[in-house]
């Protein structure tokens, strides 16, 4: 475990010691007061309000001590205060010495779509094997990566971190903290166009991670994706592809779907082929699983003790969870996010099931700039394509959903539309049958969640 003196600390943030004995040390790190825990050093960041003004909150919940960047008088003199010019450029380089410390393999993982899901799968996969530290949950950003890294124990081998990005240059301040040994890119796909001309500006950013990778590190690449292999052309180092082309050094071959439980394919890794079995049914989280695995393939992992780690994958709760409800209701919670391409791999993978009926209960994808309305018709013309009994759509932007379903040639009378997720609630219990499918999915900002609650609350 991370274990710093005062003043080893103050040495690597290139700060003053303000109080406090420099013989004092911290293990753990912290930047919400309220949720501060004893023995902490909280880092007073500047965000929508001071961080300083949280240092006597997090004091009172115990912690030891406080970087800041303004001048400040404690009346414990125990307390310890370091004080410097910028909070956040001392979180990152605490955390960047911190790892130049430690003997530990980066992995860093990017993408448009699935980044969380393949970090989870290729932390499992590597435990089997190595000792992983992860980053926890979405901490894939400029204050998660560095948090993350602030939890490294002696005995670590491999950390699998996530780096997520809604603007250029975000990516590059990740690599800068921690270069990356095996860089990883799912995919690009329209996603946060709101702060992005196109997908081309989007590729560019993503590129930034095998920028930002080690000269001897490898890269492991989407192979089916046209603009990752596209910005990856110029990558000198190693390289892994996975995908579903044969061309790949990591792909699945003869896929089958086998109903509610899941996909049956064989995995081709390297020059070794064996027969897997994944509980998912979104041929995104295929994809996901390969990159996973190429990570292992890089690295030397065992094909069997990558097999033995297999079983232990399962859905990040509301990412497609898969509920099976009375009246042998199949209720698929995807209520995290949404978006063109995860909408459609999520339409389409579950278009096959077993069910009486399939019932898309979609709210508003975000983030999408100019063209979100566009966005919008085309996935209401993929619900009628992949012949979806009854649509819901929930929020303002999913009227065009219901439009682009209307024209591709759903009836009227099978589609309703509600304003916010609160209302389709209290009605959608009316819309559902049994033996129904029910796929609940929306952005984050519009709360299907409370869908997916509504549904799950009538099972007494």
């Amino acid at each position: 475990m991370v274990n710093l003196r005062l003043n080893d600390i103050a040495e690597k943030i290139d700060g003053s010691i303000l109080q406090g004995s420099e013989s004092l040390s911290f293990q753990r790190f912290s930047i919400d007061s309220r949720t501060t825990k004893p023995g902490e050093l909280f880092f007073a960041l500047s965000a929508k309000r001071n961080g300083y003004d949280f240092v006597p909150s997090a004091v009172k919940r115990g912690a030891s001590g406080a970087v800041i960047s303004q001048q400040l008088t404690l009346a414990d003199k125990n307390i310890a205060l370091i004080q410097v010019q910028d909070t956040l450029k001392a979180l990152q380089d605490l955390a960047r010495k911190v790892l130049q410390e430690y003997s530990v393999k980066i992995i860093g993982i990017t993408g448009s779509i699935g980044k969380t899901t393949t970090k989870e799968f290729t932390s499992c996969l590597l435990s089997q094997r190595f000792n992983v530290l992860k980053s926890e949950g979405n901490f894939n950003n400029h204050l998660g990566v560095p948090l993350s890294l602030l939890k490294l124990e002696d005995d670590h081998e491999v950390a699998v971190l996530e780096m997520a990005m809604s603007s250029p240059g975000e990516i590059h301040s990740l690599t800068r903290i921690a270069p990356p040994d095996i860089a990883v890119i799912t995919n690009i796909k329209p996603v946060h166009l709101q702060f992005f001309k196109n997908l081309e500006e989007i590729a560019t950013a993503k590129k930034e991670i095998l920028d930002g990778t080690k000269k001897d590190g490898t890269a492991v690449l989407n192979g089916d994706d046209i603009l990752v292999r596209k910005i990856s052309k110029e990558w000198k180092g190693k390289r892994l592809v996975f995908g579903l082309s044969e061309e790949c050094d990591v792909c699945a071959q003869n896929i089958r779907k086998n109903g509610w439980e899941g996909i049956v394919f064989e995995l081709v890794y390297g020059k070794m082929k064996e027969k897997v079995f994944l509980p998912f049914f979104y041929e995104s989280a295929l994809y996901n699983f390969l990159a996973a695995a190429a990570v292992g393939f890089a690295l030397s992992l065992p094909l069997d003790s990558l097999l033995a780690g297999v079983k232990d994958l399962k859905p990040l709760p509301m990412r497609g969870v898969y509920h099976r409800l009375r009246k042998n209701i199949h209720l698929i919670d995807d209520s995290y996010n949404s978006n063109p391409a995860a909408l459609e791999s999520a339409l389409e993978g579950l278009a096959e099931l077993p069910a009486k009926r399939k019932i898309a209960v979609l709210g508003d994808m975000l983030e999408l700039g100019e063209k979100e309305a566009e966005f919008h018709i085309q996935a209401g013309k993929q619900v009628a394509r992949w012949d979806w009994d009854i649509l819901v759509a929930v929020g303002p932007l999913s009227r065009h959903i219901l439009e682009g379903a209307v024209s591709a040639g759903m009836k009227k009378e099978q589609a309703f539309h509600f304003e916010d997720s609160e209302t389709a609630a209290k009605e959608i219990r009316s819309l559902v049958q049994e033996d129904d499918l029910v796929l609940v999915k929306g952005s984050r900002g519009i709360k299907m969640d409370i869908v997916v609650e509504q549904l799950k609350s009538k099972e007494g």
